[in-house]
C-alpha cells in the first residue's frame, strides 16, 4: 500500500473499535457476546432531547450553520460554564464541533508543529497519541499507576518538561480509568504550569457530569493559567448523545478563531438539528444526567465487589466515567491449552474468545499491564460478564 500517504499508514486502529467490531463478528455467528469494549451510555436521549430535535426539524433548520455553531447554542453554553463551573467565557470564545473528539483534533492541529513536545499522562484516551502523531508532535508520557489511582503530581509533571513542551493533554474524570482530580490535585499541576507560561493545556472533560465525589473541578478555574487552557466538553456522555455528534471547546479568542477557521476547511458547522437538540439539552436542566449517573453508580459498586473477588485482579475504585482499568499482569505467561497469555491484548483476546466478553487491551491507552471494561451495561449483563471473566481467568494455569 505504498501509494498511501506515510500519516495514514502510521496512524494506528482505534483499538476501541476493533475490539467491538470483533466482539460483532462473533456474534454474527449466533455467540452470546457481552460487549464492554465500548464507551457510550446504555440509555436513551431524554425524551425532551429527541422533541427539542424533532422541532427543529419541522422549524426548518435545514440549511448551514455558522462554522462554529448557532450563536443561541454558544450562548448556552457560556452560560452552563458560568452557571455549574464558574467560568466565565463570551460565546465568540466557544467552537461548536462534530463531536468532542473533532474540538481535540482541532486544538491538536492548531497548537502543535514539528518536533513539539506534548505531555500526556498515561493512561490516556486511545486517540491523543494519534492526533499528536497527525500533528507531527512528540508524544511524552507520564506513567501513572493504579496505586496512586491513575494521577500524576505536580513534581512528576516538571520532571517531564523539556524546552520543546508545547501542550498538556488530559482528561478528568478519565477514560480509561475513572479517575477523578480533585481541586487540590489540579492547584498541585497548576503550581507547575505557572513557572512554564509557553505550556498551553488541553482539558478534557467529557465525562464532567459523571463523577462520584461531588462538583466536578476544572483546571480552567484557576485564574493564572485560565487564557492557555482548552476546554473540551460535549452532549454524547451526559445526555447519552453520541450518535448526534455534538461537542465544544472553550478556549482564547485567538485559539478559537484558528480552530473555526480550520473547522472552516475539514467540516464546517456541526449538524443543524443535532446544534438544536445540544442546545434543549442544556436548557433542561440536569434531572435525566442526576438519574444516570445514580445507575452509573450502583453499577460501578456491583462490579468493583464482583473484581475484587477474582485473584489475580488489582483493581481501584473509580471515581467517575463509566470503566474499570484493572491490572491483570498476573496472568501473563499462564495458558490454557494452545492459548498463551503474553500481554494484556492477549488476555482481551481470551476473554473474547473464551468467555465471550469484549474488552479492550490496556496497550491502547499505554498501560500494557491492565485491561479497559465499560460498566455501560446492565446490572444482569454486568454480573454475568464478571462471572464469565473469572471462570475464563480461573482456567488459566
Amino acid at each position: 500500500m505504498t501509494f498511501l500517504s506515510k500519516r495514514i499508514n502510521n496512524l494506528s486502529e482505534s483499538q476501541t473499535i476493533k475490539m467491538a467490531k470483533l466482539g460483532r463478528e462473533l456474534s454474527a455467528k449466533g455467540i452470546d457476546v457481552i460487549n464492554l469494549s465500548f464507551g457510550e451510555p446504555d440509555f436513551f436521549t431524554p425524551d425532551f432531547v429527541k422533541e427539542g430535535a424533532k422541532k427543529a426539524i419541522d422549524d426548518n433548520f435545514s440549511y448551514y450553520s455558522p462554522v462554529s455553531g448557532y450563536p443561541e447554542l454558544r450562548k448556552a453554553i457560556a452560560e452552563k460554564l458560568l452557571r455549574e463551573n464558574g467560568l466565565t467565557y463570551s460565546f465568540d470564545q466557544i467552537v461548536v464541533s462534530t463531536g468532542a473528539k473533532q474540538s481535540l483534533a482541532n486544538a491538536v492541529m492548531c497548537l502543535v508543529d514539528p518536533g513539539d513536545e506534548v505531555i500526556v499522562p498515561t493512561p490516556y484516551w486511545v486517540s491523543y497519541s494519534e492526533m499528536i502523531k497527525l500533528g507531527e508532535g512528540e508524544t511524552v508520557f507520564i506513567n501513572a499507576t493504579v496505586e496512586n489511582n491513575f494521577k500524576i503530581t505536580g513534581a512528576e509533571l516538571e520532571a517531564a518538561i523539556t524546552p520543546k513542551t508545547k501542550l498538556f493533554m488530559f482528561s478528568s474524570p478519565c477514560n480509561p480509568t475513572g479517575s477523578v482530580y480533585s481541586k487540590d490535585e489540579l492547584a498541585d499541576l497548576v503550581a507547575v504550569f505557572e513557572k512554564y507560561p509557553n505550556i498551553y493545556i488541553i482539558s478534557d472533560e467529557i465525562y464532567e457530569h459523571i463523577n462520584f465525589v461531588g462538583q466536578h473541578a476544572s483546571i480552567a478555574e484557576f485564574d493564572s493559567i485560565k487564557d492557555r487552557v482548552i476546554l473540551i466538553n460535549g452532549f454524547s456522555k451526559s445526555y447519552a448523545m453520541t450518535g448526534w455528534r455534538s461537542g465544544y471547546m472553550a478556549a482564547n479568542k485567538e485559539i478559537a478563531n484558528a480552530c473555526d477557521k480550520l473547522q472552516g476547511q475539514i467540516t464546517s458547522g456541526t449538524c443543524s438539528i443535532a446544534q438544536r437538540a445540544s442546545l434543549v439539552a442544556y436548557q433542561g436542566g440536569l434531572d435525566s444526567v442526576n438519574e444516570m449517573v445514580a445507575e452509573f453508580k450502583k453499577r460501578r459498586d456491583i462490579v468493583y465487589a464482583l473484581l475484587s473477588e477474582i485473584p489475580g485482579v488489582n483493581v481501584n475504585l473509580p471515581d467517575g466515567a463509566f470503566y474499570f482499568f484493572p491490572e491483570i499482569k498476573s496472568y501473563f505467561g499462564k495458558k490454557n491449552g494452545d492459548v498463551v497469555i503474553n500481554s494484556a491484548e492477549d488476555l482481551s483476546l481470551y476473554l473474547l474468545n473464551e468467555a465471550h466478553v469484549s474488552t479492550v487491551t490496556g496497550e491502547a491507552f499505554g498501560n500494557a499491564d491492565c485491561i479497559r471494561l465499560s460498566y455501560a451495561a446492565s446490572e444482569d449483563q454486568l454480573r454475568k460478564a464478571v462471572s464469565r471473566i473469572k471462570d475464563a481467568l480461573a482456567k488459566l494455569s
